[in-house]
């Protein structure tokens, strides 16, 4: 998988930090997807990128020319980049998921019973690396005017103190009794609203200390 660009309808969206991903194989030569996946399980192991030299031997090629057309393919299509000049500085683009626990679902549209194991592990890079962050599977389409639709895989923080929150973060919420949810923060007086990105929903009216508020959002993360 690789990030993709965002369509230009999604722009607007400028709240969220939203990454798209497509197959790999999708727009890849056999030629290409074969090295690109050659190159993956060696970094994988080796923890550096490997030599022109060895993907030669690697793709039982005689010639350098070939392995270099296709890393250029591969890097004009997104799949690896490398800093120009230095050697064995080549990483592959998408590998921006590493070590964050899948906790389970959130409803975007009703409430859902709540989490309480992890159930896998995404592979997130040092740009989303914060202490103890989670992700959690939207069910639903109350947030999809945010940009936050059905299936999409939810990047949370943990809120240590809720006071702090600012109205209009993107909480993810657990109701006693109910389940967890994720929608809007607003705070006015001393009622908390839980609002939609979507007219069809109205908002979720509590008190203070009837909501456990369980991490605010970081980015969203989308297979197309």
């Amino acid at each position: 998988m690789l990030l993709a660009k965002l369509p230009v309808s999604w722009y607007k969206c400028i709240r969220v930090n939203l990454f798209m991903v497509t197959s790999a194989e999708d727009n890849l030569t056999q030629a290409q997807n074969e090295l690109y996946g050659w190159i993956k399980n060696y970094m994988k192991d080796f923890q550096h990128s490997p030599s022109i030299r060895q993907m030669m031997q690697a793709m039982g090629l005689k010639s350098p020319a070939p392995i270099q057309s296709r890393l250029k393919h591969l890097q004009e299509k997104g799949y690896i980049s490398w800093q120009e000049g230095k050697a064995r500085t080549m990483h592959i683009v998408d590998e921006i998921i590493e070590g964050v626990p899948i906790m389970g679902s959130v409803a975007a549209g009703g409430l859902i019973e709540t989490y309480s194991d992890v159930h896998e592990n995404l592979d997130i890079s040092d740009v989303l690396k914060k202490k103890n962050v989670f992700a959690l599977t939207v069910n639903g389409d109350s947030m999809i005017d945010a940009c936050i639709a059905n299936g999409d895989m939810v990047l949370m923080e943990p809120i240590k103190d809720s006071y702090s929150l600012r109205n209009g973060t993107i909480v993810s919420a657990m109701v006693p009794g109910l389940g967890t949810t994720l929608k809007y923060f607003f705070k006015r007086g001393n009622q908390i609203f839980l609002e939609a990105a979507n007219t069809a929903y109205e908002p979720i009216v509590l008190n203070l200390e009837e909501v456990v508020f369980q991490g605010k959002l970081l980015a969203v993360w989308r297979k197309v």
